[in-house]
């Protein structure tokens, strides 16, 4: 898509009010807790004796995806703030309902679960890095752009309490509360899941006019861009020879971004300040978040279907 035809979006601000917003993020932080309660410490410990896939998954993840991205943005050159929306997005963790999306595709849905909570804590330093230097990056591959500054401890801050407080207090949760936790974590999962659900769904009718408008414009970017991202965990894991359902869940979890971070990101007056002119980045965060959910729960019919021989 040309870069003149996107530069509309840019001037575009999405209708996120205070509230919706200060409701965004209990919402992220509540789905964090759910995956805190989910994750067995035995597993971990198997994972972590056979560590290979998990750090396949965060190579994948945080530095193979990161990098198709910004070859990617290289060659279709569209507008400067749809590219920081596609780095920002690269950039998050995994989404919680790729767990949900790995189950439906009869995955190692105990590396999923894993590779989720490990990129989760991680993301507190590896998404403000990977933003700032990708980001950073890009400014200098176009010397005529107005560079973004952005603070990565701000960044990290804002990460940090929206993933990593409410993760570790899930995790401590569970440890102290084990009978009440076996109790509660799978309805907290399909309510974290029907309330992120209940919150695209109110965001788009806020903003339906301009999705109808213009997702024409990104819709295409978005396909490919994540369809990039499942084919590099998919591609990567079975060069290195690791078992299908393992392939299976690092492919999901490489595919499926915490977009819901980006926004926040996003709309987080201090990072990115209301008078730029990033309509872009809302939108390919916004898009995001509903695309792969489509392409996740698609895929893994299709995965569901087949026989996993090793």
């Amino acid at each position: 898509m040309p870069a003149n035809s996107l530069e509309v979006l840019d001037k575009i601000h999405l209708n996120f009010s205070e509230g919706g917003l200060l409701f965004m993020n209990i919402t992220l932080a509540f789905i964090m807790f759910g995956v805190a309660l989910e994750i067995d410490l035995k597993s971990f410990k198997t994972i972590i004796k056979k560590p290979k896939s998990l750090i396949i998954g965060v190579i994948s993840q945080f530095f193979l995806l990161p990098f198709i991205t910004f070859i990617f943005i290289l060659i279709i050159e569209p507008t400067p703030a749809v590219a920081l929306g596609m780095i920002l997005v690269a950039a998050c963790p995994g989404g919680n309902i790729s767990n949900f999306i790995s189950s439906l595709a009869k995955a190692n849905i105990a590396l999923s679960v894993s590779m989720t909570a490990v990129a989760t804590l991680l993301a507190i330093f590896m998404t403000p890095a990977n933003f700032a230097f990708w980001g950073g990056l890009y400014a200098n591959s176009h010397p005529l752009l107005r560079p973004i500054e952005i603070d990565p401890f701000q960044m990290f801050q804002t990460v940090f309490i929206i993933l990593g407080l409410p993760l570790i207090v899930g995790i401590l949760f569970a440890k102290k509360f084990p009978e009440l936790t076996n109790k509660i974590k799978k309805p907290i999962k399909i309510l974290s899941l029907l309330i992120f659900a209940g919150y695209v769904v109110a965001a788009l009718s806020n903003n339906f006019n301009y999705f109808i408008k213009y997702i024409h414009l990104i819709a295409l970017i978005v396909f490919i861009h994540n369809a990039l991202a499942l084919l590099t965990g998919f591609t990567f894991s079975t060069l290195l020879k690791i078992p299908r359902r393992d392939r299976r869940s690092i492919s999901i979890e490489t595919g499926i971004q915490n977009s819901g971070l980006a926004l926040v990101l996003i709309f987080n007056p201090k990072l990115f300040p209301p008078e730029l002119e990033l309509g872009g980045m809302a939108f390919i965060a916004a898009w995001w978040g509903i695309w792969h959910i489509v392409a996740g729960i698609g895929i893994a019919s299709i995965w569901a279907r087949k026989k996993i021989e090793d």
